[in-house]
């Protein structure tokens, strides 16, 4: 077989061959259709695109508008045009009043029917119709309504000034775009021979069942040309954000962290009062955190209550000298949604402290912030700690470092800060796109924290916001953008 025609598909040969009758013809679809002996038209212009790919045809496509009635549009021919109908209602009546309109016409007509008239050139005084050109729109009516016994038609064809007056009034025509193809053969094209167009059983993969018999010798295997450009397959993958934790929970995890995974819903005594935050501190405040009706409140044990309440008044015997004022149980046993995660790592470092650890949380904490493009009520915090004999600022500051230089950001600062529940405190800075932005805070828990926990090693935490890190990755500038549902923005995001 002639090697042009190994190239194929049936389809294909069968178009060829019918166009080779009068290669310098321009085939319309229902010739092709014709001649193929073709009834889907699909079939014609897949085979003649694919023609065309191969250089064998050339596509001529000419796009046109053809307007069409919509259902007002039907209903108008069907019942009579509106204004037309008016127009007969204001010549039989004795006197054409606003009053007489509304009985003979429903509510929906006789509204928009007032418009119409008024555009008609027919005016209204004292409740009264009056028309001074009858003529003029007996005309424009007749006008109106062969516009609409002549669709569907051509844009071209059509008077514009009616097409523009009928497109304002709603569902009464719609324009729809068609395409038109003819397909003449190339110089390629002209010279194949028929003989050589012969359709054959076309195999597009090898199976084991032919394989095993001998059909495999009867049949044309297809050809696939693996250069030609393809569609990238749409497949599944992962949010940004689960990108992002998956690869912050890879780097603890390299560095020797276990993690730590514990409940929303906490007591403001551990989330508070034993971080050293006193009562009557702001953070206790409605506006900042979401206190809770069920659970309105959580029993704690009484004797860690009167630990915090000692630590809080005077110091305990810590060294410090307190707050001051007064320590109310019924407030440390209020129930609310955490506002961060160290009140689990606190609570996890009371039930084992004598034992050196390493623990990382990366989880939702919650707050009472006004949406805007930097803060959310519900985001993500990661949190750090090291307790272990010997444990010094130089360590933290070092973990940290190498914490962000994993992440790809080298340029890391810290600088004096202050925390409630630690001491020294530091901010945490990394230099991105040559400015320096604080990205969390990290310091040493007081003695106020870990004494009364029978905690004796230091223990260095550090914390920071998962979507302000988002945002410097993905380069972002409003924080709500990793939150809304944009499939082309999570397809086009880069893989984390």
């Amino acid at each position: 077989m002639f090697m042009v025609a190994e190239n194929l598909v049936n389809t294909e040969r069968r178009m060829l061959k019918a166009m080779l009758v009068d290669s310098g013809k321009n085939w319309t679809l229902d010739e092709i259709l014709d001649s193929c002996n073709w009834q889907d038209q699909a079939v014609a212009v897949g085979a003649g695109q694919g023609l065309a790919n191969k250089g064998f045809a050339d596509v001529h496509e000419v796009v046109s508008t053809e307007v069409r009635l919509a259902s007002q549009g039907e209903s108008a021919m069907n019942e009579g045009l509106l204004e037309a109908r008016l127009w007969q209602w204001f010549k039989s009546a004795d006197e054409a009043t606003m009053a007489s309109m509304q009985q003979s016409f429903e509510k929906h007509e006789a509204g928009p029917g007032i418009g119409l008239l008024k555009k008609l050139g027919i005016t209204m005084e004292t409740g009264i119709f009056t028309c001074a050109d009858e003529a003029m729109v007996e005309e424009t009516i007749s006008a109106r309504q062969k516009f609409l016994s002549d669709l569907p038609s051509k844009v071209s064809d059509l008077d514009q000034q009616l097409l523009e007056q009928f497109k304002s009034r709603r569902n009464f025509i719609e324009l729809v775009d068609s395409t038109s193809r003819t397909w003449t053969l190339t110089k390629s094209g002209s010279q194949v021979k028929v003989g050589d167009l012969v359709e054959t059983t076309m195999v597009n993969e090898i199976t084991p069942e032919l394989l095993q018999s001998d059909s495999w010798k009867d049949v044309e295997f297809r050809s696939f040309d693996v250069t030609l450009e393809s569609a990238t397959p749409r497949t599944g993958r992962s949010h940004p954000m689960q990108s992002l934790i998956e690869r912050i929970r890879h780097i603890f995890l390299e560095m020797g962290f276990s993690e730590l995974v514990e409940d929303y819903v906490q007591t403001a005594g551990w989330n508070m009062d034993a971080l050293f935050i006193p009562q009557d501190h702001p953070a206790r405040e409605m506006q900042d955190t979401f206190y809770l009706d069920n659970p309105n409140s959580m029993p704690l044990p009484d004797h860690i209550m009167e630990t915090w309440s000692d630590i809080h008044r005077t110091g305990g015997e810590t060294g410090s000298t307190g707050w001051g004022g007064e320590f109310s149980k019924e407030t440390s046993q209020k129930g609310l949604l955490r506002t961060h995660t160290t009140v689990n790592t606190i609570q996890y470092l009371a039930d084992n402290p004598k034992k050196a650890c390493r623990m990382f949380t990366v989880d939702r904490v919650f707050r009472k912030e006004a949406i805007d493009r930097t803060h959310l009520p519900e985001f993500h915090q990661i949190e750090g700690i090291i307790m272990e004999e010997g444990a010094n600022l130089q360590m933290l500051v070092t973990t940290l470092k190498t914490f962000y230089e994993k992440m790809g950001y080298p340029e890391v600062r810290v600088r004096p800060a202050y925390f409630p529940y630690t001491e020294p405190s530091l901010e945490i800075e990394v230099k991105w796109r040559g400015k320096w932005l604080e990205l969390g805070g990290a310091g040493i828990f007081r003695p106020e924290v870990t004494e009364p926990l029978g905690i004796e090693h230091p223990v260095l935490a550090w914390g920071m916001g998962l979507e302000r890190l988002a945002m410097l990755v993905l380069g972002l500038d409003d924080i709500r953008q990793l939150y809304i549902s944009d499939l082309e923005w999570l397809r086009n995001q880069p893989l984390i």
